[in-house]
This record gives structure tokens, sequence and C-alpha cells, in this order.
């Protein structure tokens, strides 16, 4: 498997990592508003550290990935 260290954006180089990093939000900012909209964030002590845990996930899930 083939990883690149630095992408290029219309000759901006932008680190691999800051692209990760983007889609773990995104896909965090998703995941918030589906559990708040089925209010399953009652289920949970500390919803902050949960989303801070889950976005650490994400990261390493896409750095995985991609």
């Amino acid at each position: 498997m083939v990883t690149t260290q630095v992408v290029d954006l219309d000759g901006v180089l932008v680190s691999a990592f800051v692209i990760n990093l983007a889609l773990a939000l995104l896909t965090l900012a998703v995941l918030r508003w589906i559990l708040a909209w089925f209010d399953l964030w009652r289920f949970v002590w500390d919803p902050p550290l949960a989303q801070f845990g889950i976005l650490i996930c994400l990261i390493g899930l896409y750095t995985l990935i991609l």
C-alpha cells in the first residue's frame, strides 16, 4: 500500500494528517447530529469527553485506511 506524506492541492502542499483530521471532524459533526437527533447523549456521562474520544478514534481510523 502506497501512502503519501504530502497532498498537492493546486500547488499548495498539505500534510495528509490535515486531510484525515478534516474528514474526522466532518464525520464527528454528522455523528453528533445523529446522536442529538435520537437523544442518545443522555446515556453518556461526559459528552465532550466522549466526543474527543470518538474524534481520536476517527483520526486513527482514517490514518489507517487512507
